[in-house]
């Protein structure tokens, strides 16, 4: 069974919430380290939370949720080793994971989407990342950049 890890702060508590069950759904194991109710909590601690869980190994890919999805993303993207997409659509998610190999993907609970959400999620966990040259040559430069 594949693992992913899953955390939100205040700004997406429904939206996180219709993300596990669809990940269950699915047959992941979700390790869900969000809030569950409208408590304030700081998006960059919630990001830290679920990246330093991911780097500990065992999990496919990690689900951020906030307000916008921005500012878990910008966090989760100061943490070495993370690549985390911020999604708009299907085809965004796709890319996501075909030329980028996202290991995260966020999303916002107070955005409204043209794309369902559980729609990019599966268009993101339907793709595999591309070996192509070009792709591969790309991530290692952006992976390059943390030095």
């Amino acid at each position: 069974m594949s693992k992913v890890v899953v955390a939100n702060d205040h700004g997406a508590v429904e939206l996180t919430a219709r993300i596990v069950d669809f990940l269950k759904s699915q047959g992941y194991d979700v390790n869900y380290l969000g809030i569950a109710e409208n408590k304030s909590v700081d998006y960059p601690d919630m990001a830290k939370l679920a990246c330093d869980e991911f780097k500990k190994g065992g999990y496919e890919f990690g689900i951020l949720c906030c307000g916008t999805g921005i500012g878990i993303s910008i966090s989760a993207n100061k943490i070495k080793g993370i690549r985390c997409a911020l999604p708009q659509n299907c085809f965004a998610a796709q890319m996501a994971k075909e030329h980028n190999d996202a290991n995260f993907i966020a999303f916002g609970g107070r955005i409204d989407y043209k794309d369902d959400v559980i729609d990019m999620i599966k268009a993101y966990i339907g793709t595999q990342a591309s070996q192509d040259e070009r792709h591969a040559r790309r991530r290692a430069k952006m992976m390059a950049l943390e030095k």
